[in-house]
């Protein structure tokens, strides 16, 4: 995880250095989020078809080929935008299908009893590489430059592909032999009639949808709000990721705790909450507060609702309901970035931000009072 946040540092900065576009450096974040929006259900059809460390095993490899590929180009001045584009949609593809079949894994691996825990583990990862990755990818990409970057992140690959022949899991069978269209049709109706699986997998494309966003309006809240230029905005992104490593190793201590409903429901309302305080908020050091809530309760809800999808999901389903959950939490995030930066572009940063917490916050309510049974879990 840390080779791949250090790789998209350096992407970024090569995108900008050879175009000078800040446009194109939304583009080249889009062509690599699309793809789950797009091929992710298909992900999980493979995943509930196919052995899915075998599955991982293919995709980490493809991975470890187009770093190596976008090292080599880099490095032998080889690279164009075009080439960037390409590489993103295509990492954007491979992580469709890698995704589903990654999460729908875990409880293979450690059993129900341990799963809240292992997710939890899982988040405190990824959060402790967004604040670690980005960091280092600053200094490496002034030491070694852009093509060794790619070649670091290329060989980061070879610790998890040989991790992966080291996982045992069974591989279970799908109890129909159906073609996959036909497949990913009944995953959606089986989604589609599990209330509480439909239910939380609601709550999660609405926080993608419009309350985590909040983050792409950060340099604009920085400059043109609290006045901190380049260096606050650095502890701006701190605080949130900060928050959101707190919040993982919370879940991890707690493990496989009762309640988890309720506390789903709090954290995503504390959340809507603090999106609310944040856009009225002047000052900067009770922004960095509120920013700590906003990326641990983001957190906590989300690995909660993950954890809840597969202890309740059947074996049979798991990877097309996981790719579901993928396609709501990754594959709808680009659209609302485009909607953040619409409203913000007419009508304010701050009215943006806070338009998402009373989104987030209104539904929600609606969901507390139809689905009175999340709290039940």
């Amino acid at each position: 995880m840390i080779g791949t946040w250090i790789q998209t540092v350096a992407l970024s900065w090569l995108v900008f250095q050879l175009t000078d576009s800040a446009f194109l450096l939304g583009l080249v974040g889009f062509l690599g989020s699309i793809p789950i929006f797009l091929f992710s259900l298909f992900g999980g059809v493979l995943a509930d078809r196919l052995n899915k460390r075998n599955i991982l095993i293919t995709t980490q490899i493809i991975f470890m080929f187009l770093a190596f590929g976008l090292a080599y180009l880099t490095q032998s001045n080889l690279i164009t935008p075009i080439i960037v584009m390409i590489i993103a949609l295509l990492n954007g593809t491979v992580m469709a299908f890698d995704a589903p079949s990654r999460q729908a894994m875990v409880v293979e691996m450690v059993g129900r009893d341990h799963l809240p825990n292992a997710i939890a583990l899982n988040s405190v990862a990824f959060n402790s590489s967004r604040i670690i990755g980005p960091a280092v990818a600053g200094i490496l990409v002034a030491g070694i430059g852009m093509s060794g970057c790619f070649y670091i992140n290329g060989v980061s690959f070879l610790a998890v592909i040989i991790a992966l022949f080291y996982v045992r899991i069974g591989h279970i069978r799908p109890s129909k032999n159906h073609t996959a269209l036909r497949a990913l049709k009944e995953g959606l109706a089986y989604v589609k009639n599990h209330n509480l699986i439909f239910a939380l997998i609601s709550m999660v494309g609405v926080v993608s949808l419009f309350g985590v966003s909040y983050a792409i309006l950060m340099p604009v809240f920085a400059n043109d709000v609290l006045k901190v230029g380049v260096k606050g905005l650095g502890f701006l992104m701190s605080a949130s990721g900060f928050g959101a490593l707190i919040g993982a190793l919370i879940l991890a201590r707690l493990g496989d705790f009762k309640s988890k409903g309720r506390f789903v429901m709090a954290s995503c309302f504390i959340f809507s909450l603090s999106l609310i305080l944040f856009s009225l908020t002047r000052d900067f050091t009770l922004s960095l507060i509120i920013l700590a809530f906003i990326g641990g309760t983001s957190v906590t809800s989300v690995a909660l609702i993950n954890t809840i999808l597969q202890t309740k999901a059947t074996d049979e389903f798991r990877g097309r309901v996981m790719s579901v959950f993928m396609l709501t939490f990754a594959g709808i995030m680009p659209f609302g970035n485009l909607i953040a930066g619409y409203l913000a572009q007419e009508f304010g940063v701050s009215f943006a931000v806070m338009a998402s917490g009373v989104v987030c916050g209104i539904f929600f309510i609606l969901i507390n009072i139809f689905y009175p049974q999340i709290k039940d879990i």
